[in-house]
């Protein structure tokens, strides 16, 4: 769809017909080619033509239906826009909860001050008309009268006329937006939530202040001057204690969000004038020269310049494993630096970043709507007319079968039509499926494109799973250490002076051996002397003993023949291990074997998937045999071995092709 595109804040939409009001007016606007308001996220997409309409306009569009809309800024980062919208939550709950509890409190105190009325009904006056009121107050007044006697002196009429300015001071202050918004909607030929709520209260108020002010209209008519007043303000409380739960789901929803920005650091380290300074995130320049330590996270995107380390990405990835960089080498804002320390410089920045896109792309996702939501979009543009259609036809029917009072019996039931038919779940119920769905696979390293794509899933038939990290743990562990025949070194020392020599290493085999070590208390010393060999595996002097520990290849340059433990070697390599062999002052002295176990849950959640007739397919680089090892252990029947990264797109449209 061709156009510019962009996302309006929009705030204090409460339901599925909100929701519409706002859609139908964008879309009637010139030059609108698409219109798409997001009830949970609170924004609407449009795509306009710039040359008919302004973002201005459509801002004044929305604003004209009873709805606040702000612009966003154009420098403004999906950092920043997650971050504007957790406040904006924050306060709409935080207000939402003042006046719920404040309307709620004044709500009691209404119906202790109505107590004194049921006395003064029988003398004409104006009495409490609700009967839920009517019998929680009989069943209080004899306690009120011991606690205070005096309220029953004072003059039913000033009781009454003190209870409508109460009253109206709630409804101007704590439900004030319920009956601004329903005029908006009311001008433009429409209605919603607010507008049952604002008839509701509304005629329920002025039936009060007609009892009133001239309570003998309904005197000289046989019907007595009862008074909703009580009733009025708690209906208020109760609607904004659930708009105030409401407010609160939302800002849960969004802690998938919240995760992502709290992955990138506040501050950077950067070389300004041969001096290393550390600046707010947003102040690095483009171009920039940054230093990253151990332990610490990137702080934005760039290429390495100097300097090596292990990075872990797997909040990119999902892989544990440690990724290698250095001088060339791509570094990404958010991951964590593992070993070494390094200089990067900055290359994108802001809203072009990685993570900034991530975050873009599950914002869109959480925003976007499912297939179905057409249908609720369809029911909602009906709902409140039928609503009140129903309050009518209710009012008709009770004043003719009511036997006494018909009128007041009448009015009482419709208004609580009005008041109970709020559709704000309606609008609510698929945007917090797909909000929570896509929050709940971002935290579990699954990002979800969107509402569409959750109600697609339900037409798999294949699932197409990586080895490493998703089958396995993704952090490999030390299983085996098979000595050699005439070995001079127990299985233990062997284990210790391995394991000091790989601490001067940084590649993820070594790392599993030095933890195994440590995790059996092993005393590790530095090495003496130590040298990484490219492709083979390392070798050094620790405590005085000459140590080569890697593939054959690396025992062939020293002339040691692994002959005695090759089919140990081979043995451990068929169940998907890795082995290492280990020489010591230039004597064969023991293979040790790394693997990267399966993770405890992968055979229970595979045995899961097939018994839902999915066929699982496992797709690696690894080699055949060890992907087939692996695959056998996991309870998986297709693998796909030795593809490399580039080609398992293809290979997955290549198994979509098939039908899959």
């Amino acid at each position: 769809m061709t156009g510019t595109k962009i996302r309006i804040p929009v705030s204090g939409m409460t339901c599925a017909a909100c929701q519409s009001n706002v859609q139908k007016a964008l879309a009637r606007q010139p030059g609108v080619t698409d219109a798409s308001v997001n009830l949970m996220m609170k924004n609407a997409a449009v795509t306009f033509d710039p040359s008919v309409v302004t973002p201005d306009h459509l801002v004044e569009t929305i604003r004209a239906t009873g709805y606040g809309a702000d612009l966003s800024s154009p420098d403004q980062t999906a950092f920043d826009e997650q971050i504007a919208r957790d406040r904006a939550q924050q306060a709409e709950f935080t207000e939402l909860r003042r006046k719920a509890i404040v309307s709620g409190i004044i709500g009691v105190l209404a119906m202790l001050l109505s107590m004194p009325l049921m006395a003064a009904g029988e003398h004409g006056h104006a009495v409490v008309a609700d009967p839920f009121m009517r019998w929680a107050m009989d069943s209080m007044t004899p306690a009120l009268r011991s606690v205070a006697p005096w309220l029953y002196a004072i003059p039913a009429p000033a009781l009454s006329y003190g209870l409508l300015f109460v009253t109206l001071g709630v409804m101007v202050w704590a439900g004030r937006h319920f009956y601004t918004r329903a005029w908006a909607a009311f001008r433009h030929h429409s209605a919603d939530m607010n507008t049952l709520v604002a008839v509701g209260t509304g005629a329920a108020f002025l039936y009060s202040v007609v009892a009133t002010v001239a309570p003998g209209f309904f005197l000289s008519r046989g019907l007595a001057p009862d008074v909703y007043y009580e009733a009025v303000i708690i209906i208020i409380a109760l609607i904004l204690t659930g708009n105030m739960f409401e407010a609160r789901a939302k800002g849960q929803t969004s802690a998938a969000l919240r995760a992502l920005v709290d992955l990138q650091p506040k501050t950077a380290r950067v070389v300004r004038d041969g001096q290393e300074v550390d600046v707010p995130v947003e102040e690095v320049v483009h171009g920039e020269t940054v230093v990253v330590r151990p332990g610490e996270r990137v702080p934005v995107d760039g290429e390495v310049v100097s300097g090596q380390s292990a990075v872990d990405e797997s909040m990119l990835t999902g892989e544990s494993i440690p990724v290698k960089k250095g001088v060339g080498d791509r570094a990404i804002g958010g991951t964590i630096n593992k070993t070494g320390s390094f200089r990067y410089t900055a290359t994108t920045l802001g809203s072009d970043s990685v993570l900034a896109q991530i975050m873009k792309l599950m914002r869109d996702a959480q925003g976007s709507r499912a297939p179905i939501q057409r249908l609720a979009d369809r029911v909602s543009g009906i709902f409140v007319p039928v609503v009140i259609s129903i309050a009518i036809a209710t009012f008709v029917a009770w004043f003719i079968a009511a036997d006494a009072a018909p009128g007041v019996r009448a009015f009482a039931a419709a208004v609580a039509v009005l008041i109970i038919a709020c559709p704000c779940a309606m609008g609510l119920a698929v945007p917090t499926a797909v909000m929570v769905s896509t929050g709940k696979g971002a935290e579990l390293g699954v990002l979800i494109k969107g509402g569409e794509a959750l109600q697609r899933a339900g037409d798999i038939r294949t699932v197409v799973l990586d080895k490493t990290g998703t089958v396995t743990e993704g952090k490999p562990t030390v299983t085996d250490l098979v000595a050699a025949a005439g070995s001079t070194h127990s299985d233990e020392e062997l284990l210790r002076l391995v394991a000091s020599l790989e601490t001067a290493s940084e590649h993820p085999l070594a790392d599993a051996i030095v933890r195994h070590a440590k995790e059996r208390g092993l005393a590790l010393t530095p090495p003496e002397g130590f040298d990484a060999v490219t492709g083979r595996g390392a070798v050094g002097v620790v405590d005085g003993t000459a140590l080569a520990v890697g593939n054959a290849a690396l025992m062939e340059d020293y002339s040691i023949d692994v002959a005695p433990v090759r089919d140990a070697a081979e043995r451990l390599a068929g169940k998907g291990k890795t082995p290492m062999y280990v020489a010591a002052d230039g004597r064969l002295a023991a293979v040790i074997a790394v693997a990267d176990p399966i993770r405890n849950t992968s055979r229970e959640a595979i045995e899961r998937m097939r018994g839902m007739g999915l066929d699982v397919v496992m797709l690696t680089g690894d080699n055949e045999r060890t992907a087939q090892a692996i695959a056998k252990e996991a309870g998986i029947e297709r693998v796909v071995a030795g593809v490399l990264p580039d080609g398992k797109v293809a290979e997955i449209k290549r198994l979509q092709a098939e039908g899959r």
